[in-house]
């Protein structure tokens, strides 16, 4: 018999527990090598492109698109070319998941095709060398093309950190072109596979892109050819039975695509009377309605928080602290280093991390019945997306400089709203500041994010009037709200905390001693 092996989901990340197909990135036929990519899989929180282990002839892709699956569940079959349909059907039929198990190598390979790197950080890209400065006058005229791409579009610097779609970075990468040097129309100004398609044409290049029987003529949107428009599976044979066109549809799929609940609630506005875009339905006594699905994120963070509300005995302790004298380490820093963009919270973040190094006992993790307390303190922030929120990690942050920190949190977030961020960057803080302070909020209570112990709210800073050596003065002063849990950090020790922490943001210095 041949030998078959089976493609499976893959474990990314100690809380994934399934995983959804969002797209097929081989077809039935294709031969594929090790670190082959071969599709893209959401779980909880991200979308990742899936490389395969083995070699072999792609012979069946078992899974359909927004299927999900449990960890281990059968993806695909790839084999010897010379395998029957009798022998695939043989190995289907008695594959079995194991629960919790990883039954494939592929399960174990990381999330995104990357270089090597040390957790937590973006990988190096390999970039062409930049092209030679031009000795002709002002006006530059477009650079020969290498393989239909323009030189002046395969220079310039690591473009790791621009949000771009992955079909687009994938694109890019098979021509080498340099993301730094596209203008990003998508969501949250993703650069897009149309984007680098722009962009070659106006440098006076070519680029073939296929695009499976998309119209390139653009027509009026309920009139247009609507092949192209990003929709799952079910959405457009539902487009199809009602004469729907995508592209009158709003998009809140995952990946940016139609999705079935776009499709019915543009049904039921058309059967209403009501205007595209305005995504109503009648309710009780004719009242006007909005129905929005739940994205997945949205549902791992009600079902994390609920349970978290639930299980664990939250107790607060307030502080007001003086931000002067941040404020003026602050300016001095932006001031001396000129590239520098240092926020407030960067150095709370620095001052956390401080903290937590003079108070290991609010530096710890739960799980279960036993406490983890670190060495080291990774500063989780929370960052607001369209889709939810999530908490990208600022790992050490007790060695890192502020200036170190201020640049991996902007990248972070940058990447976190281009939905590119990888299952280590979000998971496994000890520690996360929630930071509402730009909303005008002068305090708030946060719900601690488990296996964490804490989580520090941080309100606005504003002008107040204080009074020292018995004299009343204005100073810039801060509400901080401190969530605690219980079961593992007592009153006194949060208090030590918290006292640490205000002494710190009142004397800087203290951060790097």
């Amino acid at each position: 018999m041949s030998e078959i092996k089976a493609l499976t989901v893959p474990k990314w990340g100690m809380a994934m527990e399934e995983g959804t197909l969002v797209n097929w990135l081989v077809k039935e036929g294709d031969e594929v090598s090790p670190g082959d990519e071969v599709a893209e899989i959401e779980s909880s929180k991200i979308v990742n492109v899936m490389e395969t282990h083995v070699a072999g002839t792609v012979h069946r892709l078992v899974a359909k698109t927004d299927e999900t699956l449990p960890v281990g569940g059968l993806l695909a079959v790839i084999g010897d070319k010379d395998a029957s349909r009798e022998d695939v059907d043989e190995f289907i039929a008695s594959f079995k998941t194991k629960p919790g198990a990883v039954p494939a190598r592929d399960s174990e390979a990381p999330a995104p095709k990357q270089a090597d790197a040390e957790p937590g950080q973006e990988p190096r890209r390999e970039k062409p060398a930049a092209a030679s400065a031009s000795s002709s006058p002002a006006v530059a005229q477009p650079q020969p093309a290498r393989g239909g791409i323009p030189e002046s579009l395969q220079s310039g610097g690591d473009d790791s950190g621009v949000a771009a779609t992955p079909h687009a970075r994938r694109l890019a990468e098979k021509h080498g072109i340099n993301l730094t040097n596209i203008k990003g129309s998508g969501r949250h100004d993703r650069v897009t596979v149309e984007d680098i398609e722009k962009a070659v044409s106006a440098a006076g290049g070519s680029i073939a892109v296929r695009r499976e029987g998309r119209d390139e003529i653009r027509q009026p949107a309920s009139l247009a050819d609507d092949s192209g428009v990003p929709a799952t599976p079910l959405a457009r044979r539902l487009a199809k039975q009602k004469s729907i066109n995508l592209h009158d549809c709003r998009v809140s799929g995952s990946r940016s695509r139609v999705s079935k609940a776009d499709v019915e609630a543009l049904e039921l506005r058309r059967r209403g009377g009501g205007r595209v875009g305005d995504a109503h339905v009648a309710g009780v006594d004719g009242q006007v309605v909005e129905e929005i699905p739940m994205s997945g994120l949205r549902q791992t963070i009600g079902r994390r928080l609920q349970q978290s509300k639930i299980d664990i005995p939250h107790y607060r302790l307030v502080a007001d602290a003086n931000l002067d004298a941040l404020l003026a380490l602050r300016r001095e820093l932006n001031d001396s280093l000129s590239e520098a963009n240092i926020s407030v919270n960067d150095l709370l973040i620095k001052c956390c991390a401080t903290a937590l190094m003079q108070v290991p006992d609010c530096n710890v993790q739960l799980h279960g019945d036993t406490i983890h307390r670190f060495r080291d303190a990774d500063v989780a922030m929370a960052v607001a997306l369209d889709a939810g929120l999530i908490t990208p990690v600022i790992r050490c942050a007790n060695h890192k400089g502020v200036a170190a920190i201020s640049n991996e949190a902007r990248e972070l977030v940058t990447k976190a709203r281009a939905g590119t961020l990888k299952q280590e960057e979000f998971e496994g803080g000890t520690f996360t500041v929630s930071n509402l302070g730009m909303f005008g909020l002068k305090q708030f209570d946060a719900i601690i994010n488990p296996p964490q112990c804490a989580i520090l709210a941080v309100g606005a800073g504003e002008e107040r009037v204080i009074v020292k050596d018995g004299e009343p003065e204005v100073a810039a002063m801060l509400t901080l709200s401190l969530s605690l849990d219980h079961r593992v950090i007592d009153g006194a020790v949060g208090a030590r905390f918290m006292q640490a922490l205000v002494r710190v943001i009142e004397h800087p210095g203290l951060m790097s001693a």
